[in-house]
């Protein structure tokens, strides 16, 4: 045996040890060239980014399976890396440059992206290190960035040959811009908030002299941002609305402006809202863009009255009054913007239509607009309102490159667990729009784009050879913008191995057989490297994609630094150990459902890891040290034969679990097994063996099979615990030559007899039950009783013959009598098909027990009565506080299961 384990379990005094050892020595990828490969990508982090809760979750799943597969002899590769994350970057540079009163224009773009590189290679490891912590076995040998030279040639790529295909392209449309970062951002950098806001209603005198039906010479139209009158085009009805059907096709002149423009009719105006009509300014907001094109308005006709930063600006046909132009659109820093402006002119010349409401005193009282609270697309990182705004991007033909993954899942060659996400995933595949892929920002991959004076454009991996295209002496220029980090993160597949290039990796390791990711990542990421994938190698990126929910707070809240709920896991991997929190991860990973946080129960994992760290000490002090085979040994004590009939049926348990990728099942399979068999019982029915002649046939057969047993234990949990594990297989005996991390998956390959097994079930069944009854009635848990079986089983009867002793040490019953009891009061005990009658005369008050038991039955019914009747009331479900409702649920389930435990308590004393 190697050493002695300490009395007490410290996690953190073996997991840098044993983290450093792994990477150190390779062994995240051992060479295996002929074995079967396993492949999966972890999603890049931010190369900004630290580790929190959500990145706890996957990588821990994604480890679980890693080295799961690693244990199975297969050449398990996690490929690691980091995303360059353009706009994220270049913010955390930029502030550092505005903290020495210094600004990115006063470098040149060259000089600046070498001050990120510099920032990068000093600080842009963080997270890599945090995943270490976790115990994440990825091969960092072969750690890549998406901005590193073979990966940034596969961008180019890629770019080059989607345009060459005619799949992308540039296009004037409207993008989330960004006014703070001057760039357009992606829909998943665009967060919702509800804040105060109003309605502004407005009168649109009709030309010509035309008045609707009414009478009226106006059309009221109502808008939540009055400022982008300015830049209006049209106004839109309902085709079925007979209010405005005799004025479609007339115009209207509108206020400030003096524009004319058409009414149109377009099923985009619900007749239910406010007036039924709708101002539409196509150059600022998506629905109206989509509008104007049904109008005719082509996108290069369409008005912008914004520049970069959100300032008016002239629009094209010259309208804007000189007031307006330079105003921000909103009031700024105590300053009226343009929609103060606007109001206010609108006003003056009768055009705003006041919102009147009654005080308290019953008099009529005018406001400029009607209160409302406004859904507001806001820049995650800006942190300001983001603008759509008209400008000519790259756009990839989505719609195109979204066929043949629509397909692929559709057909089963990409598997979407859980499969419930699949319709949600046709759902957004089926209606893709163009995918903007351009960024005004100089960290990132450049589009290799170059333009003549005369607007002319030409593609290619380099100048040279779109100096090529373009003819001898054409003065050519760059495109200024950058790629979308989620364009050259799609890439991630098969980029990572080598591609373009041809290498022997790529070859072997694609497709990939899973990814992990987060349901929120779904159609940023995951269906772009479907699509990638497809138009890059003909291929699936990979077979399977598991999609995992969040992690949310303990009452169900998402998680956010405004709320001040968010859990650091660092800081439970301090407290309680990496080990536990992973544990914690795999149990309450259940197919669809997000995890609540619960401190509690990861409190729980780390003392189930002392359960097992103990159990070790206790199989060192009786001499059971490592096992030297696979394959179960031979065995003739039941005690033996039952647990390694249990080691074959949990290894088959968690074998069918991790096939389907039930990280819950798994996880509470090898728990439950470590805890209550192994530990529970198995420790307890071989102690006697070891009170005797220490070198018997029995004390040595059962040294070999707990310590073979054990082995198989640190085995199973090792995806799960990787450190625990690893020291207690180290400490258990010297194998330096095969650490666990590469040891080999349980294959018991056993035969046991089946009597020896139902006679140990038989006795662990009878055990818990005369234990749960002591404890119903009050009995202390080492009280000797007598008990009598008038009709015994088969097992029954061998059982009691052959293992008197066990059951007289576990189950606490001597004598045991076969035949039947005599007269008076007692406790019926099971266990399997045999009734044991338990005199009690003596042992307790049966009529005081009655009443203790018919007082808390009655209080347990009264109290799951009042409940029942609170969770019947509507009122109180929909209205009351969801945690409110949660512990009424939970406080009805707890008193359901006493009237049921008292109920059999009473039952049982007749």
């Amino acid at each position: 045996m190697n050493s002695n384990l300490d009395t007490t379990f410290d996690p953190a005094q073996i997991e840098a040890r044993w983290y450093a050892h792994w990477e150190e020595n390779g062994l995240f990828r051992p060479e295996r060239p002929d074995a079967e490969p396993f492949t999966i990508v972890n999603p890049p982090p931010n190369v900004t980014g630290s580790l929190h809760i959500g990145h706890a979750l996957d990588n821990t799943l994604q480890d679980i399976v890693i080295r799961y597969e690693r244990l199975r002899g297969k050449d398990a590769l996690w490929v690691v890396g980091t995303d360059h994350a353009g706009i994220a970057t270049q913010m955390v540079v930029e502030r550092q440059l505005e903290e020495k009163q210094d600004k990115r224009t006063n470098y040149s773009r060259e000089d600046f992206i070498e001050k990120v590189w510099q920032w990068k290679e000093e600080s842009g490891g963080t997270i890599t290190r945090q995943l270490r912590r976790l115990g994440c076995s990825m091969d960092w040998s072969r750690e890549q960035f998406t901005m590193d030279e073979h990966f940034t040639t596969a961008v180019l790529k890629v770019f080059v040959d989607l345009y060459n295909d005619g799949l992308i392209y540039r296009d004037k449309r409207l993008v989330n811009w960004d006014p703070k970062l001057k760039t357009a951002i992606s829909d998943l950098e665009v967060e919702q908030q509800t804040i105060p806001g109003g309605f502004w209603h407005l009168k649109y005198p009709l030309a010509d002299g035309v008045t609707l039906d009414s009478g009226a010479d106006f059309i009221e139209v109502a808008t939540t941002r009055p400022e982008t009158m300015l830049a209006d085009m049209a106004v839109a009805v309902h085709p079925d609305d007979e209010r405005y059907r005799s004025v479609v096709g007339k115009h209207v002149v509108l206020p400030l402006t003096g524009r004319r423009v058409p009414i149109v009719a377009d099923e985009h105006a619900d007749p239910e809202l406010g007036s039924g009509a709708v101002k539409i300014t196509p150059g600022h907001d998506f629905n109206d863009f989509e509008v104007g094109k049904r109008a005719g308005i082509a996108p290069s006709e369409m008005l912008n009255m914004l520049d970069a930063e959100a300032n008016v600006c002239q629009t094209a046909d010259g309208l804007v009054p000189d007031e307006y132009l330079g105003l921000h659109r909103f009031k700024r820093d105590g300053v009226d913007g343009a929609r103060e402006l606007v109001v206010k002119r609108l006003k003056e010349q009768g055009f705003l239509i006041p919102h009147v409401t009654t005080n308290k005193n019953g008099e009529e009282v005018e406001n400029d607009a009607e209160p409302r609270q406004i859904a507001t697309p806001f820049g995650d990182r800006g942190g300001v309102v983001i603008e759509p705004w008209l400008t000519d991007q790259w756009y990839v033909n989505a719609e195109e490159l979204a066929k043949k993954p629509i397909a692929a899942v559709k057909s089963g060659e990409i598997e979407i667990v859980p499969k419930s996400w699949e319709k949600t995933f046709f759902n957004w595949m089926e209606n893709i729009q163009p995918w903007c892929v351009s960024r005004q920002l100089w960290w990132g991959h450049r589009i290799p784009a170059w333009y003549t004076q005369d607007g002319q454009v030409f593609v290619a991996m380099t100048e040279e050879e779109a100096h090529a295209q373009a003819g001898v002496g054409v003065a050519l220029t760059r495109d200024e913008d950058v790629l979308d980090t989620w364009f050259s993160s799609a890439l991630w597949p098969f980029a990572t191995l080598g591609w373009p290039e041809q290498t022997d990796l790529l070859k072997k390791h694609y497709p990939n057989d899973l990814l992990i990711s987060g349901f929120d990542i779904l159609f940023f990421w995951d269906a772009r490297m479907m699509m990638a994938g497809y138009f890059n190698m003909q291929e699936r990126p990979w077979n399977k994609l598991y999609l995992h929910g969040l992690v949310r707070a303990a009452d169900g809240a998402k998680m956010s630094k405004s709320k001040g709920n968010v859990v650091d896991p660092l800081g439970l991997i301090d407290q309680y150990g990496a080990d536990a929190l992973r544990f914690f991860m795999a149990a309450m990973e259940s197919q669809g459902r997000d995890i609540k946080m619960d401190e509690k129960r990861v409190e729980g994992y780390r003392n189930f890891a002392t359960k097992l760290w103990n159990a070790t000490r206790f199989c060192q002090s009786n001499g059971i040290g490592a096992s030297s085979t696979t394959k179960a040994p031979e065995a003739r004590l039941a005690a033996n034969q039952w647990i390694i009939g249990e080691v074959q049926q949990t290894v088959e348990a968690l074998d069918k679990a991790m096939a389907e990728l039930r990280f819950d099942a798994a996880a509470n399979t090898i728990y439950h097994f470590t805890w209550d068999r192994f530990c529970d019982w198995y420790l307890e029915l071989i102690k006697p063996v070891f009170a005797g002649d220490a070198d018997s046939p029995a004390a040595m057969e059962t040294r070999e099979v707990a310590g073979w047993a054990l082995d198989q234990i640190l085995v199973m949990l090792h995806p799960f615990m990787p450190f625990i594990t690893e020291e207690l297989w180290s400490k258990q005996g010297d194998r330096a030559s095969y650490p666990l991390i590469t040891a080999k998956w349980p294959d018991p390959r056993a035969s046991v007899s089946k009597e020896a097994t139902d006679a140990i079930d038989w006795v662990i069944e009878l055990t818990s039950n005369v234990r749960s009854a002591k404890n119903e009635l009050g009995i202390a848990p080492g009280a000797k009783l007598a008990a009598f079986l008038p009709q015994p089983s088969e097992v029954a009867e061998r059982t009691i013959e052959r293992s008197a002793a066990a059951i007289e040490r576990l189950a606490r019953l001597t004598p045991v009598t076969v035949g039947e009891a005599p007269s008076g009061p007692a406790m019926q005990v099971t266990a399997g098909s045999d009734v044991f009658i338990v005199p009690l005369a003596g042992v307790i008050d049966i009529d005081a027990e009655k009443a203790r038991l018919q007082k808390a039955l009655e209080a347990s019914s009264k109290e799951a009565k009042s409940l029942e009747g609170r969770l019947s009331n509507a009122n109180f479900v929909e209205r009351a506080k969801p945690e409110a409702v949660e512990k009424a649920r939970a406080d009805l389930a707890h008193h359901a299961a006493e009237i049921e435990r008292l109920t059999a308590a009473l039952a049982r004393l007749g």
